[in-house]
């Protein structure tokens, strides 16, 4: 494996201390005049930047290597397992988040959807739900938070996690705090489940390993790329706007959830 060398790990804590004390915008730049859905707030372009080019250098020192290890393209039996149970942790997440929506028929599906995956798909591992026509419907409190009337804010690239937006970035930490699963289980029990949370973005890594390298290291300017590409697919989600077929989040799985 690759070694990080010490300067880019001090410019890796450079611009994570960065990245924290624009954090501290996040409330403000939620309550922001809200703009044309149809453009682009990003008036931090020049630290974002910065932290977009620490993440590009992780994947490519790090996070990359890595996946690429991952036999079967990130699509064998073991990776989709791994994906199944991790994706099962955040089913009462969305389901609290549906509550808070005010999505009673949506809480119920994912109720329904989790309790059978962790029941019949022993404990997640595998995905009989969506074979009985129960489909994943993920949820998360920026969702919640759009539902409430609060504007994107600014946009964020995040140390590590990648795109984001000042509501969607709020949402994150709030999600975090506010999951069941989170909170019920204990160390050192916990510390498995953030491993295999790890161990998934690295092996979804390699799943969409065209797409990810075709965006951060084969565009002309990765960062405006993976910024479109992001505020085309939140929007797209939400409900706003109609993104292109082929826009694909790189940061699907982003790194460290």
């Amino acid at each position: 494996m690759p070694q990080l060398s010490q300067t880019f790990v001090e410019n890796a804590l450079s611009l994570t201390v960065r990245g924290v004390s624009i954090f501290g915008v996040i409330l403000l730049g939620a309550c922001a005049r809200p703009v044309p859905i149809d453009q682009i707030n990003d008036p931090y372009e020049t630290e974002n930047r910065s932290m977009h080019a620490f993440n590009v250098g992780l994947d490519e020192k790090l996070v990359k290597p890595i996946s690429g290890s991952i036999g079967g393209k990130g699509r064998g039996p073991l990776s989709l397992g791994l994906k199944h149970f991790v994706d099962n942790l955040d089913g009462p997440r969305d389901v609290l988040n549906n509550l808070l929506q005010l999505r009673i028929g949506r809480a119920a599906h994912n109720t329904l959807r989790f309790a059978v995956n962790s029941t019949i798909g022993i404990g997640g591992l595998f995905d009989p739900a969506s074979a009985m026509g129960v489909e994943p419907k993920p949820t998360d409190f920026g969702e919640t938070l759009y539902v409430w009337g609060v504007d994107e804010g600014h946009y964020l690239e995040l140390p590590v996690l990648g795109p984001s937006t000042a509501r969607d970035a709020f949402g994150k930490v709030v999600d975090y705090a506010i999951n069941p699963v989170a909170i019920l289980v204990k160390s050192p029990e916990s510390y498995a489940l953030t491993a295999a949370k790890l161990a998934d973005s690295v092996v979804s890594r390699e799943r969409h390993a065209d797409i990810v390298d075709s965006v951060l290291h084969d565009s002309a300017d990765s960062y405006a790329q993976a910024r479109l590409l992001y505020l085309q697919n939140r929007r797209y989600d939400l409900g706003q706007k109609a993104a292109d077929e082929t826009a694909i989040d790189p940061y699907e799985d982003p790194y460290g959830q």
